[in-house]
Formats: C-alpha cells, structure tokens, sequence
C-alpha cells in the first residue's frame, strides 16, 4: 500500500468519526411556554400562554329537589298541578383579566344548562359583560338591584328586585369604599307580564350611591322606566322607582355572619320591588300601579361547616283597578359544607298573598339542594 493511499484512507476514518460526534451531539430543545400562575385577582388564576391576559375558570353543578306548595289549595290538592320538581343544572365560568394603561379589562362569562321535571332541558347566558375602567358594557346583574336573599334555595318567591339585564354603565369610585353608578339598562325586561306595553321609545335610567366599609355596605337607588301602553290615544307615564338598603357585618356572632334590611317604592315600575306579574298603568287611562316592598335577612355562621339563614319580605300593592294586593313570605335554610366547595342543605318556605275580592292564598315548599362549585 502506498503513502497516498493510507492518506486517503486516514482522512476518510477522521471524516466519519466527525460526523459520528455530530450526530451525538445533543439539539437544542424548543422553548416551552409554561402555564403560569396568575395571583394578581386572587386564587385559581393563570396566565394564557403567549399572553398577559389572566383566565379563571370555574364551574358548578347544582341538584335540587323540590316538595311543591302542600299548603290549603295547593299542588297537592289540585290533579293538574305537580306535587315535587327536580332540577339539575351545570354551570361555566370564564373571568378574564388584563391590566391596560386605561385600567383593568374584564369579561366575564356564565353559560348554565337545566334539566327539570318532565325532561324539559335548555341553556342559558346567565352573564356575560366586559368591564374596562369604569365602564360595563353587556348582560350584567341591574345596578338597581341590592339584597337578593340569604337562604340557601329560596323555595317560595319573595319580593324585591333580583334581575340580570342588558346594560351600558359607568361607575365612579371616589375612595374610602364610596363609589356612584349611572346605567343606561334594557327596560323591556322589565315590562310586567300581564301589562299590554307598547314598542319601547327609550331604555331605564338606572343610578345608585353606593359604600362599602370594614362593617359593611349600604347602597340607595333609583330608576326611571317608560310605561307606555299600546291603546292608542292612552298616554304613557314615567314610571319611577327608588329604594335602600344596608348589610351590616356580625364579627361578634361568627365571621361570615350579617344582617341585611332592605325598602324598595315603585309607581309604574313595578319589577323594581319584585312585583312584575302585576300591570304597571291602565290601558284605558293615564294611571299606574303603586307600591312597596320591605325586606331582610339573616345569616349565622353557627360553625365551621353549618350556616343558617332566614330572610322574608312584605309587599303591598296598589293597583289600577282598585285593586290592592298584600304578600308577605319568609324563607329559612340550613346548609352544610362538609369539604371546601360541596353544599348540601333544606329550606323551609311559606308565603301569603291576600288580593281584593279572593280569597287569601298560602304556599309552603320544602327543598333539598346539593351543590358543588369549583
């Protein structure tokens, strides 16, 4: 063999021992953008990848089952009506949040579907707004709307406003928990069911001064609503409403616990004290239904895991028609939480409604509701 054969040989070994090491050498992973923890807006918020938008999902199922009015003259006395209901419904939510030069950006999401006695099945939006500033733009909680209840299932209905409407708001917040709405709200939700309106001109005018403190909140509000009948040559009416209500924390009884009082006055707006089965106004004339409802709550945190709660209602009515109406109910519950985010409580309800000319009407329900939000 001559030398520039062992050359070329020699270079030929070198060659493949180099492409050999190459191939050994380790490559370079891709970068890998992990799901961050978010803890600027509290627990269970992450970072969507690739962003600094902040996601919070959450869910709940609830179950409910439900002893239908077995008071005089009730389901369980008439063979048409249902003596129980069951319920099962699931909840999604979806809290978005990013801060911007301008102030937080939110959206928030809640989508439910209900199963319920005889099969009937639906879904639903329960919310859904965006939030940037001050302002609130969507399908939100009404910002007339203040006490909503304490018990745990609310088996029989009590009286005071509690609507999810669609709304343009701003809220001004002024410091030291004191803050000021305006709402530009959708008022055709509000139209009582058996009133005969005409085409809405305008949307309800909604406002409220609110505060919220070391021992509680309090909030005062107002509204104007277009009552406005479809009779040709009956003239409409601004129906109005205002009301007032305050919570007052009970550290000395358990943390958790509170007290709530709440008044509410209507004249051609009825929804706003809880009352939107009634007519608002005449259809013949130019006048509207009026009046009140009073109401409150009470929520013991007896241990731990144990929470009691009792709230109620009055309301009186006078109608167009000469027609008065009074009603008056009261609802209690106990609940246990025997692990973080399970609820399993019963709620005892009874109601009176006395109108002119009938005969008072009583309704008692008893409920058992199982609940699990994460």
């Amino acid at each position: 063999m001559n030398f520039k054969s062992l050359m070329l040989g020699a270079a030929t070994a070198a060659a493949a021992a180099t492409g050999a090491q190459a191939a050994d050498l380790p490559v370079a992973p891709e970068p890998v953008d992990y799901v961050r923890v978010c803890d600027a807006y509290g627990a269970r918020f992450f970072y969507i990848p690739g962003t600094e938008t902040c996601l919070r999902v959450g869910g709940r199922v609830r179950v409910q089952y439900v002893a239908n009015n077995f008071g005089d003259n009730g389901n369980w006395g008439d063979r048409a009506e249902d003596g129980y209901s069951f319920l099962a419904r699931g909840y999604l939510y979806l809290d978005s949040r990013t801060n911007t030069e301008f102030g937080l950006l939110r959206t928030y999401t809640e989508i439910y579907g209900t199963n319920s006695t005889s099969n009937s099945e639906g879904f639903s939006l329960g919310k859904a707004y965006v939030q940037w500033g001050g302002l609130t733009f969507g399908h939100a909680t009404s910002f007339f709307d203040y006490f909503t209840g304490q018990a745990f299932v609310g088996v029989v209905g009590r009286n005071w406003s509690d609507t999810t409407s669609n709304v343009a708001a701003y809220t001004a917040a002024f410091g030291n928990g004191f803050s000021a709405t305006i709402s530009i709200e959708d008022g055709s939700i509000r139209e009582s069911v058996s009133a005969d309106y005409a085409g809405t001109r305008y949307p309800d005018l909604v406002a409220n001064l609110r505060v919220d403190q070391g021992w509680g909140n309090a909030q005062i509000m107002g509204a104007l609503h277009d009552a406005r009948p479809s009779t040709a040559g009956v003239d409409g009416n601004v129906g109005w409403a205002i009301g007032g209500g305050v919570t007052i924390d009970l550290p000395m009884l358990a943390s958790g616990s509170n007290i709530v009082f709440q008044a509410q006055y209507a004249d051609g707006a009825l929804s706003y004290i809880g009352a939107g089965a009634y007519k608002d106004f005449s259809t013949v004339s130019s006048t509207t239904s009026s009046g009140y409802s009073l109401s409150g709550g009470l929520y013991h945190q007896a241990t731990s895991t144990i929470g009691l709660a009792l709230d109620g209602s009055y309301m009186d009515l006078d109608l167009v028609g000469a027609t008065d109406v009074t009603r008056y109910a009261i609802d209690g519950s106990v609940q246990w939480a025997p692990v973080s985010g399970l609820a399993i409580g019963a709620d005892l309800g009874y109601a009176n409604t006395d109108t002119t000319g009938s005969a008072d009407q009583d309704n008692i329900s008893f409920g058992v509701r199982v609940q699990r939000t994460f």
